[in-house]
């Protein structure tokens, strides 16, 4: 792409983001129709508050509070964790500090998350995209939109958007899905847990990452369901032959990147094409997260 082109989709995110107001951005064509390219990676985090409305959530003065306060319990973990993250994804010295102090601020505010590595993954490749502010209120924003309750001490929505990927597998892919599911009788959530509690930082390569990222703050959890309906088409043949469950999650949660199309276009035109009909999922998680929960409100007490 010529400097032009890359220069001439800047300015249209800054007219877009200019005059669609963060809290209508879901609801434009513009931002949609924008996002189906490659947002240019000098505006994406401006994009992703965009979307996000994060700047309408941010207040003034908090995060630098939030910093100071007493170390959470889980802070050794998560050091543990930023130390491994920043060795397996090259992260510098600097974020590794930046990291910390992020998700102590994070966990200082919202004390009924149960802290695991998702967190550390996410907010660390938001960090490389923003700066460290912008990047907690990113993070703040998609955590309350929707992944917070992936991170609550019942798993009721991890069950839920499971279940969810399942259906879409087997719509769309019925012999592999049966393959996956009952010949190795795999559990949804321990195929999904891995990459919706992680937004596929450790998946996906940071090209598509991105990308992927641009549609999911925009279009939310059915497009993490089309992700992984296109993922396990992308290692289709070897999850067929897969003689166990252990080798089938060796392929879906460390080799996957050898079987990405080479484009990253290719990859999302996948996604977009995958038979799935994104309200019906909106309407489906509102019905069965009520009916397990009743289930759970019902259930015999020990």
């Amino acid at each position: 792409e010529s400097a032009e082109a890359h220069r001439q989709r800047e300015l249209k995110w800054v007219s877009v983001m200019s005059s669609v107001p963060p809290s209508q951005s879901k609801k434009s064509r513009k931002v949609r129709r924008l996002l189906s390219d490659d947002v240019p990676s000098s505006v994406r985090y401006l994009v992703w508050s965009h979307v996000t409305d994060s700047r309408g959530k941010a207040v003034p003065g908090v995060y630098a509070q939030l910093s100071k306060r007493e170390r959470i319990p889980a802070y050794a973990e998560i050091q543990r964790d930023v130390q491994q993250s920043s060795r397996d994804l090259g992260w510098s010295q600097e974020s590794q500090a930046s990291l910390l102090s992020l998700l102590q601020s994070y966990l200082t505010m919202v004390p009924d998350i149960h802290y695991s590595k998702g967190l550390t993954l996410i907010s660390g490749h938001l960090l490389n995209m923003a700066p460290e502010e912008d990047a907690f209120w990113i993070f703040v924003c998609v955590m309350d939109l929707y992944l917070r309750p992936y991170f609550w001490s019942n798993t009721v929505q991890m069950e839920v958007d499971s279940a969810l990927f399942a259906r879409a597998l087997e719509q769309n892919d019925a012999l592999v899905a049966k393959k996956i599911l009952t010949t190795l009788g795999v559990n949804p959530v321990d195929i999904c847990h891995p990459w919706f509690s992680t937004l596929f930082v450790e998946i996906l390569p940071p090209e598509y990452l991105n990308r992927v990222w641009d549609i999911v703050f925009f279009e939310g959890i059915p497009f993490l369901i089309r992700v992984g309906v296109v993922l396990i088409g992308c290692c289709r043949r070897a999850a067929l032959e897969a003689p166990s469950k252990e080798i089938l999650f060796r392929y879906l949660h460390r080799s996957m990147a050898k079987w990405l199309p080479r484009s990253v276009d290719a990859f999302l035109s996948l996604a977009h094409a995958v038979k799935l009909k994104d309200d019906d999922v909106r309407k489906q998680r509102i019905k069965m997260q009520a009916q397990i929960k009743r289930q759970t409100h019902n259930a015999p007490r020990m």
